[in-house]
């Protein structure tokens, strides 16, 4: 296979203006904010200003996001990102998101891998990391059966609504 990016199913690539929409739905889906640290919702104005001005360069930004694609059809279904890129220590945090019309299809498993690929043969990092709920299984499953490992458990790291909930620490060597 000659691109990395791409598992012949599924493809990676940068956001576009036309995945606007497919944005704005995630960003602004609170049920999610919990996990990625938003407080407020994004406008459709933030998030074309995002898109017109990533220099999508994770040594610059620090971090990448990618669009999960269905190759066959070009139908977005999510994204994958790239956060909190440490360049000395070679390592970087990952979090996916799959709309939820299209999960339990093995997307989030399919992109997971496409990103380990290009994270060790193109970008050399030394490791991945996530921030799992504990009580999230579906997630938890998807990054062990990616080749994550747990690590260890971060006592009432995440606050949802009213409760503290515990999260798992995963990793990935390379």
């Amino acid at each position: 296979m000659n691109d990395i990016l791409n598992d012949g199913v599924y493809r990676l690539r940068a956001p576009e203006p036309e995945d606007l929409e497919v944005l704005y739905t995630m960003e602004n889906d609170t049920t999610l904010w919990f996990v990625s640290y938003n407080v407020a919702p994004y406008s459709r104005y933030q998030l074309k200003k995002y898109i017109s001005e990533s220099v999508h360069d994770i040594y610059s930004d620090h971090q990448i996001r990618f669009m999960i694609e269905r190759i066959s059809d070009g139908l977005v279904l999510g994204c994958i990102d790239l956060t909190e890129l440490d360049s000395i220590h070679c390592r970087a945090q990952v979090g996916v998101v799959v709309l939820s019309e299209y999960r339990k299809n093995g997307v989030a498993m399919a992109a997971l891998q496409i990103l380990c690929r290009y994270v060790d043969s193109f970008l050399h990092l030394h490791q991945l990391y996530g921030f799992v709920p504990m009580d999230n299984a579906d997630s938890l499953n998807l990054f062990i059966n990616s080749g994550f490992e747990k690590t260890s458990i971060l006592k009432e790291w995440l606050l949802r609504g009213k409760t503290y909930v515990d999260v798992c620490v995963v990793q990935k060597f390379f």
